[in-house]
């Protein structure tokens, strides 16, 4: 069942955020319906390199939450 466009579906959001709060907040946006473009340095995320446990090069941490 779809519950059609969410109620912040007319929003655009540019995400500078960085680690845990910013990007979460990016999330709950886009689960309400919000374009959110997310902007990142060249190497990404920093939490991409946070562990161990990796997987796949990736930490565990970043995998968690994105």
């Amino acid at each position: 069942m779809s519950s059609g466009p969410g109620s912040l579906s007319h929003l655009r959001v540019i995400d500078a955020s960085r680690v845990l709060g910013g990007p979460y907040a990016g999330q709950v946006l886009v689960d309400h319906g919000a374009d959110v473009i997310k902007i990142e340095p060249p190497d990404g995320d920093e939490t991409r390199g946070w562990g161990p446990p990796f997987l796949d090069g990736t930490a565990s941490y970043f995998l968690g939450l994105n």
